[in-house]
């Protein structure tokens, strides 16, 4: 599936590694996101809540179904979150800009999940909002 595709279908995003600090491009990306309908599930063990919206220590821990898992994670991260994501039946894996780890994108591509990496999600959602 085509990101496009993807931020059509799916409408809630865990963003894993999300910050309170609005300097960060977690936290604008996600405020934008928000924004245009999307639910939000702040995953980060280190704060309790984003926007109002209770934050979640991690993925076993996000409430309902899992579809696109946005990660802000430094590469290195990338294999636990992945492995998380597949154990909770996540439909989407999406590496923010900057972020792309091979190895785990196969894997959770073997395990039947899209895959996005190096890629931001606001401008993906911003150019599909400009698409004639």
């Amino acid at each position: 599936m085509t990101p496009k595709e993807i931020l059509r279908r799916y409408r809630k995003i865990a963003v894993v590694g999300i910050s309170n600090d609005r300097t960060r491009a977690s936290n604008g990306v996600s405020r934008y996101m928000l924004g245009q309908g999307y639910e939000i599930v702040p995953v980060n063990p280190l704060i309790t809540e984003f926007e109002g919206i209770p934050a979640v220590p991690d993925l076993a821990s996000v409430p309902g179904e899992l579809e696109i898992v946005d990660i802000f994670r430094r590469p290195e991260h990338v294999p636990a979150i992945v492995d998380a994501a597949i154990a909770r039946g996540a439909k989407v894996i999406w590496m923010q800009q900057g972020i792309a780890h091979e190895e785990a994108a196969e894997r959770a591509r073997k395990a039947g999940l899209d895959v996005v990496e190096d890629r931001c999600i606001l401008i993906e959602h911003m150019a599909q909002k400009h698409d004639v």
